[in-house]
């Protein structure tokens, strides 16, 4: 595999997985690992889900999936199994027996190997509460000069949350971990926001395009009842594409709009905990530390994710 060196960072739920069948199919990534963590469902449960998916693309002997951190840092576990389902892809490969366990190793430390053997040229895309990250961060903070990018869906700075009135789930988990991340000096770090991912919807009509295949015959079966749960909130029934909107990103970086503005992360609100606060009228005086996605291309976009699961 000669593309893009990448590291997933996933807690796979019904979008995460949909981020991995793209990654891995289009054939715009040399994945290196995909690690798993606490978050939509416990990190276990993450990481069979994951197991199975790349069983479902033949690619479990060729990328290793090695488990993370099995709860926050400071925190209680939130899961989401209403959204997601209880094993987090709406049940969809519930019968196939799992071949191959992850790898021996953990999460943290296979982010700071990867990114030394390949200095400079590793993208991490973070589709999940950012605890690994965190981790990697506290070990080894030279990490910010090693990795190429950091890609990371989590954050809400223009509209309401996902989770409480403000916050967005990826953040609201693990705040402690985001406000490392966010400070820890990476020269290119994206956040990919509810701003952009919620004009990323998936129809059904879009979504029967895949055909009748097994790739076709998952992404129906694994996002019905989350396509029901957007419809009682939102009055529309469709597949917001969330966490594979950061790995669309890490493909075509033109499919966005970006401003590089300073976000911080609230750690200490009664109401507002979890908030991603972006600074845009530069009241703080400090200087932008994240490249916030504003707007996509959401026919672009969405017209790569389809295409390429049809191949």
């Amino acid at each position: 595999m000669m593309g893009k060196k990448v590291i997933l960072d996933v807690d796979t739920g019904v979008d995460d997985a949909l981020g991995i069948l793209l990654a891995v199919r289009s054939g715009a990534f040399e994945v290196l690992a995909i690690t798993t963590v606490n978050g939509n469902v416990s990190m276990r449960q993450a990481t069979d889900n994951t197991c199975k998916l790349l069983q479902l693309l033949e690619a479990e002997e060729a990328i290793p999936v090695y488990q993370g951190a099995d709860r926050p840092l400071m925190r209680e576990s939130y899961f989401e199994h209403r959204v997601h389902g209880k094993d987090g892809i709406g049940g969809a490969l519930a019968d196939m027996p799992l071949h191959k366990a992850a790898s021996d190793g953990f999460a943290a430390d296979v982010i700071i190997e990867q990114a030394k053997r390949y200095p400079g040229e590793v993208t991490l895309i973070m589709t999940a509460p950012l605890t690994n990250l965190a981790l990697a961060l506290r070990t080894a903070p030279e990490l910010t000069q090693l990795v190429k990018e950091v890609i990371v869906m989590g954050g809400v700075v223009g509209s309401y949350g996902n989770v409480t009135p403000t916050a967005e789930y990826n953040i609201y988990v693990d705040p402690e971990a985001a406000k490392i991340v966010f400070h820890a000096g990476f020269p290119s770090l994206t956040l990919v926001g509810l701003d952009v991912t919620r004009k990323a919807l998936l129809t059904k009509e879009r979504m029967d395009t895949l055909g009748d295949t097994p790739i076709g015959r998952y992404v129906r079966e694994s996002t019905a009842d989350y396509m029901q749960r957007y419809y009682e909130r939102n009055g529309v029934y469709a597949c917001v594409l969330h966490d594979l909107l950061a790995v669309g990103v890490a493909i075509r970086s033109d499919i966005v709009t970006t401003k590089h503005y300073y976000v911080d992360v609230e750690t200490r609100s009664e109401l507002c905990d979890g908030q991603t606060v972006c600074d845009f009228q530069n009241r703080l005086s400090k200087q932008p530390n994240i490249r916030v996605c504003t707007d996509v291309d959401t026919d672009a976009f969405l017209d790569l994710f389809v295409r390429t699961l049809q191949t």
